[in-house]
C-alpha cells in the first residue's frame, strides 16, 4: 500500500499523542517510542480504524476509552501480548503495518485525522446498516420497475403508431400485471 502520509507527520503525531494520552498497558509506549526511533518503520506504518479486518494489525487504547487496552492481530493470529507484537515488528520490519488508537473524541481529534488512511480490508458493507440494505433493495427494485414500465410505455406507443392492436393489447396486458406487482410489493 503506497501511503500519502510522510514518515514526518507520523513521527510528529505519535509524539503529540504520547504527551496528550496515557495509555492503558505500558509496553504500547515502547512499542510507539521504538517506532519514533525507526523512521524506516513509520513508512510501513498506517494509522487505521477497524484494524482488526487488516493481516498485520495492532490496537493501542488509552485510559480514557473504553477499549481493550491492547490487541496484536496477525492474519488469523490474535494476542494481547504486546512483546510478541513487538517482536513481530523489529522481525518484519518492511511489512506493512495498521495501528488504530481508541481514545476519547477520535474521530474529532484533528492531529489524528492528518495521519488516519483509509482501511483497504474492511469489507464493502461494513458501515451500511440493516435499514440502509433495505433502502437499497427497494431503491433497487423502484429503478427496474420504472425502467420496465417506461419500456413498456415506449412499446405501447410504437404499437399505437403503428396501429397494431394485437401488441397494443398484448404491451397494455404486460403493463397492468406490472403495476400490480409493483403495487403488491410495497
Amino acid at each position: 500500500m503506497e501511503t500519502s502520509i510522510r514518515a514526518e507527520d507520523k513521527k510528529s503525531f505519535i509524539h503529540w499523542f504520547l504527551g496528550n494520552y496515557q495509555l492503558k498497558k505500558r509496553e504500547s509506549v515502547w512499542i510507539l517510542n521504538y517506532l519514533l526511533n525507526h523512521e524506516q518503520l513509520l513508512e510501513h506504518v498506517h494509522f487505521v480504524l477497524e484494524a482488526r479486518f487488516c493481516p498485520r494489525a495492532m490496537i493501542i487504547s488509552t485510559h480514557c476509552s473504553k477499549e481493550i487496552a491492547f490487541r496484536f492481530y496477525k492474519k488469523h493470529i490474535v494476542t494481547t501480548d504486546a512483546d510478541k507484537s513487538f517482536h513481530d515488528i523489529r522481525l518484519h520490519a518492511k511489512e506493512p503495518i495498521y495501528i488504530q488508537l481508541n481514545f476519547k473524541d477520535s474521530k474529532q481529534c484533528i492531529p489524528y485525522m492528518k495521519v488516519l488512511e483509509d482501511n483497504p480490508f474492511i469489507p464493502d458493507d461494513y458501515f451500511l446498516t440493516k435499514s440502509d440494505k433495505r433502502m437499497a433493495e427497494e431503491w433497487l427494485a423502484y429503478s427496474l420497475y420504472e425502467y420496465k414500465r417506461e419500456r413498456l410505455l415506449q412499446n405501447i406507443n410504437e404499437a399505437l403508431d403503428q396501429k397494431n392492436q394485437q401488441l397494443f393489447e398484448q404491451y397494455s396486458d404486460q403493463l397492468k400485471k406490472l403495476e400490480a406487482s409493483y403495487i403488491i410489493k410495497k
